[in-house]
């Protein structure tokens, strides 16, 4: 009983907070983003990500600043997203035989890659260097070591590490 009054209680909420600042947040939104199109879809993705978090929302005290930081994150990765779309096609674009993906493949690459510039960004900086310096520059270990002033088999274990997180991303 007391669960449900409390569930009935955040849903209330999250109605209040939807009536009271959506149209605000779409606003905020549409001034970022240019589109108001992709502004509706932010707002309702922020008020999505809202529903795991009804238990705080009885208790908030700001909630543009609350609503506000959410949107931001959301917008960063709408904004991450369109950049490794852009760079995906620009790729694309310079192949000497064009190549027709389907929107659905087109879609898994993406993903793909947000999914491994994601796991990029959580390794530790040397380790993230490391590896792209190896991966994409192919420079040896030695010359690795050497540009990061560390030691070769510094540069080992960094690429142990970073092989390790392509390896997790790769089962998942």
């Amino acid at each position: 009983m007391v669960r449900s009054m409390s569930l009935v209680s955040s849903q209330q909420s999250l109605q209040q907070l939807y009536r009271e600042h959506s149209g605000w947040l779409n606003g905020w939104l549409r001034k970022r983003l240019g589109c108001a199109e992709n502004a509706a879809d932010l707002a309702q993705d922020t008020f999505v990500r809202l529903l795991s978090k009804q238990r705080e929302l009885p208790s908030l005290r700001e909630p543009r600043a609350y609503l506000s930081t959410i949107a931001h994150s959301l917008l960063v990765n709408h904004w991450r997203r369109q950049a490794i779309e852009r760079a995906y096609l620009e790729a694309l674009a310079l192949q000497p035989e064009p190549c027709a993906a389907s929107p659905e493949t087109t879609e898994l690459i993406i993903e793909t890659l947000l999914a491994i510039d994601a796991m990029l960004l959580r390794l530790p900086a040397k380790v993230r260097e490391a590896f792209l310096l190896s991966q994409l520059d192919g420079l040896t270990y030695a010359a690795i070591a050497t540009r990061l002033q560390v030691s070769e088999r510094m540069v080992k274990k960094y690429m142990a590490q970073a092989m390790l997180q392509c390896l997790l991303l790769a089962e998942g």
